[in-house]
């Protein structure tokens, strides 16, 4: 576009000039007056510019707000702070010091803070950090019970053993209860929660016992922050909840993105590696994945376009970096941590679990950075590919490449401004009405009125 401007422009000058020289030609005294008045008047007129705009104060460049700019955009900490101050409403939260035994003490296994599970133990750190942490239960809007349940690995197949959660969680409250008011003040209305396992709130593994078993009696009063969530009724998620991302490290994240951008080459057009069963019905009588694995795995395991494995590979998340489009299939529970992996470096998730409810929905826009998959369609997954490759992909790519997005999933040791225990805290600024002293505040001031 400047290329085709600049001959119009010298055109327009050479015109200009040719027109000059043909009247200088035809000069006298008037004409030689009459150019001179306007240079002069336009001279006098930026010298008295100059001046006013100097003497007058509000007009000056405001050096002190330029510097203050500058200062925000360099020092990460005061840019935290300030937005963290405007969206949550300058809300407390008062962090329970437990006895070990409920929690630290588990860490004894490295695994605790690194698996998918281990966002209790992130959401902890982060917020013995956090600007919004209050050491005065008396100025707390809410109390953070820090209890991890996740993190009792079974001896027999490594897995994360969750047997021992109620009895666990029933003791931190005994002891809460015991040792200060404010449990017993609220009947534990404000008190704060995490389930960050496969039914969430009902601690069990498997659905139909968690589903008969429930949430239990002395947690149905609280905030539970879970992984757990579902668009339909569900006895899991009948207690005041935030649906939260499980934990994916963000260390690993960068080191694969140093050596692999999100918007690099991708030679893998549709991946999947995990847990598969070639016969759905297991030892335990049910049907794992509700066969969706098993069918993806008879369908497409003989088709190159799909990269599929059911051998576990520590480095896999190298591979979801080469890759267009990753499967996300329910396993017991309806949520995975591929969701998350798959955002984190820039592959579509193809979601195949109906009625899933995913994290923080005002901060990361689903509908346009993944694809959803009935599980009844599973067997048709090769050809709703193609067309979503042949219509909308780029679209997708640049929406799922948005930084922001990435950031909104991740924990981090101290919480960063949009990283998924800052939009934790986002969430539970909207549950303020279950605030106790924000209530007697309230009834404080409607008294005063009358």
């Amino acid at each position: 576009m400047l290329e085709q401007k600049r001959p119009l422009k010298s055109k327009g000058f050479y015109v200009r000039m040719k027109l000059l020289h043909h009247k200088q030609e035809k000069k006298s005294c008037f004409y030689t007056y009459y150019k001179f008045l306007p240079c002069l008047s336009f001279f006098l007129y930026f010298i008295s510019s100059y001046f006013i705009t100097t003497n007058n104060p509000q007009t000056k460049p405001n050096t002190h707000f330029i510097s203050h700019n500058l200062l925000q955009t360099t020092n990460t900490t005061t840019s935290y702070q300030n937005t963290l101050h405007n969206n949550i409403q300058n809300y407390k939260i008062f962090v329970y010091d437990l006895p070990s035994n409920y929690n630290t003490d588990w860490l004894s296994n490295s695994r605790c803070s690194t698996h998918l599970f281990a966002s209790e133990v992130a959401i902890h750190r982060a917020l013995l950090t956090s600007q919004v942490r209050t050491f005065d239960p008396y100025e707390a809007d809410f109390f953070f019970v820090p209890v991890y349940v996740s993190c009792n690995f079974s001896t027999i197949n490594g897995f994360p053993s969750i047997i021992h959660a109620r009895s666990l969680i029933a003791s931190a409250i005994q002891f809460i209860s015991t040792q200060h008011q404010f449990w017993n003040r609220s009947k534990g209305f404000d008190h704060v929660f995490v389930a960050s396992h496969d039914f969430g709130a009902c601690f069990h593994t498997l659905e139909d016992v968690a589903m008969d078993q429930g949430i239990p009696e002395m947690l149905k009063n609280s905030i539970v922050l879970q992984t757990f969530g579902v668009e339909y009724k569900h006895p899991c998620q009948e207690v005041e909840n935030v649906v939260i991302p499980p934990y994916i490290s963000p260390e690993s994240v960068r080191n694969i993105l140093e050596k692999a951008p999100v918007n690099g080459r991708r030679d893998i057009w549709a991946f999947f590696r995990g847990k598969m069963e070639i016969h759905p019905k297991n030892i335990s009588g049910r049907f794992y994945s509700k066969r969706v694995r098993s069918v993806i795995w008879r369908k497409f395991s003989g088709d190159r376009r799909f990269y599929i494995h059911r051998h576990r590979f520590s480095g896999y998340q190298s591979e979801i970096a080469r890759s267009v489009f990753c499967l996300c299939p329910l396993g017991w529970a309806p949520w995975s941590p591929r969701i998350v992996e798959s955002v984190a470096l820039g592959c579509v998730p193809v979601i195949i679990a109906d009625g899933i409810k995913l994290p923080f929905p005002s901060a990361v826009r689903w509908a346009e950075i993944s694809v959803r998959v009935a599980e009844k369609d599973v067997g048709r997954l090769s050809r709703i590919l193609e067309r979503v490759a042949a219509t909308n992909l780029s679209d997708i790519q640049r929406n799922l490449w948005d930084p922001k997005t990435r950031h909104a999933l991740l924990y981090n040791e101290e919480i960063q401004e949009g990283d998924a225990t800052w939009q934790i805290l986002v969430s539970l600024s909207k549950k303020l009405g279950r605030s106790h002293r924000k209530s007697r505040m309230v009834s404080g001031e409607l008294r005063s009125d009358t």
